[in-house]
């Protein structure tokens, strides 16, 4: 008998959906879920309970801001921004290890608030492919303590 070869026969793959997905942009409602979460971040560090998950959601904004500055969406507009809350979430980590409450200044709040304007702009400026792309990015930067990633919480516990 002679050896005869199994034919694979793989499902077809609607190219044209597959792609559509990618270059769409990001839904309203998954838009404005997204910016919910950080205004109630932002509002606790206002009416003063923050808490360690407020100081995170802002820190993920820094970064992801600043991931998607690095490829170009809005980098003159937001890079102050990203710098002035880095710095201010920076010492609100300091006073939560002084006094073990999170909060921050009048400027502080402004430039927090004027970030989170930037960065929804910036994610409703790209298509789903290219914030996936940073949001992995921002991820790996992250695990790999990148030294442009300025604000992140270690595996430690501890904010760098």
């Amino acid at each position: 008998m002679r050896k005869r070869t199994k034919r694979k026969h793989y499902p077809a793959v609607p190219m044209l959906d597959f792609v559509l997905e990618g270059v769409r942009m990001m839904s309203a409602t998954k838009a404005e879920q997204l910016r919910a979460i950080e205004l109630a971040a932002l509002e606790s560090f206002r009416t003063g309970p923050a808490t360690v998950d407020d100081w995170r959601t802002l820190a993920d904004v820094v970064n992801l801001s600043e991931t998607l500055a690095e490829m170009g969406v809005g980098r003159e507009e937001v890079t102050p921004s990203i710098q002035a809350v880095e710095q201010h979430l920076a010492e609100a980590h300091a006073r939560y290890g002084r006094t073990g409450r999170i909060g921050t200044t009048g400027p502080g709040l402004q430039a927090m608030q004027d970030l989170c304007e930037y960065h929804h702009l910036q994610r409703t400026a790209v298509d789903v492919a290219t914030m996936e792309r940073a949001i992995q990015r921002t991820q790996q930067r992250i695990a790999s303590a990148h030294p442009s990633v300025k604000v992140y919480v270690s595996p430690q516990g501890a904010a760098a």
